[in-house]
């Protein structure tokens, strides 16, 4: 029974992605129809050797997002003259670029210009926590990598541990999310109020928590879409072409 309920919400979810213009689960099925198992393979190789690695990647999909949207941008190195917000303080703890390097060059042998570094940010960051008994989740495809980079929103719009939740509400809600999306995607918090919060909704509805959790990743990749001309196909994961 369990099975078949999720597999129902899967059914669903894959409806409600194709609503967002330009993206849909399958983008690449012409244009590279292997990227989903080159890039399982390569997420596979790291995760087996260091599991806990799932967790900083799914941390930095979220970083991402919260910035101009699920982009990409989060991955840019800073140049001499440019600074990105990966080098803002709410970013230096991230880790993991080591996993997409790999799944990038990779897809760039294979299919050379076509998948974005946002879809595999993406991808593997859903891929790396099924693949530690987590959830999973339809990931929509088609988005393009983003080009305008400013250091200093990354900590204007990135939720901090010191926010409290009336805050942390108005930022999840200027983004489309709501009360729900924030308890689910907040884990990695460490606010007190908020941490208690989340704890006392996961005992209440633990029982739905994958459910819940998917369907939130769902709408956080929405945020912020570039499709069509807009941004760039990256070639590398650390620069802009």
């Amino acid at each position: 029974m369990a099975t078949l309920k999720f597999l129902c919400f899967l059914i669903l979810q894959l409806f409600l992605v194709a609503n967002c213009e330009g993206v849909e689960v399958g983008f690449y099925n012409e244009t590279c129809p292997n990227v989903e198992i080159i890039l399982k393979e390569t997420t596979k190789h790291y995760i087996s050797i260091a599991p806990t690695l799932a967790a900083p990647l799914l941390r930095m999909h979220f970083h991402d997002c919260f910035v101009r949207g699920c982009d990409g941008s989060v991955l840019l190195n800073s140049t001499k003259g440019n600074k990105t917000e990966k080098d803002e303080i709410p970013n230096q703890s991230l880790r993991g670029f080591q996993v997409i390097d790999a799944t990038k060059s990779a897809l760039e042998k294979e299919c050379p210009g076509i998948v974005s570094c946002s879809d595999i940010l993406a991808l593997t960051a859903r891929d790396a926590v099924s693949m530690i008994n987590g959830p999973t989740w339809p990931v929509p495809l088609g988005r393009r990598d983003g080009i305008v980079l400013i250091l200093l929103e990354a900590s204007k719009n990135l939720p901090t541990p010191f926010d409290n939740f009336t805050t942390l509400k108005t930022t999840f809600g200027a983004l489309g999310l709501n009360v729900k999306d924030l308890v689910v995607l907040s884990a990695l918090l460490t606010n007190t109020q908020t941490k208690d919060y989340v704890l006392s909704q996961l005992y209440l509805h633990g029982s739905t928590f994958f459910k819940d959790f998917g369907e939130s990743m769902v709408k956080m990749r929405q945020i912020g879409v570039l499709t069509g001309k807009a941004g760039e196909i990256r070639k590398h994961r650390a620069f802009r072409n």
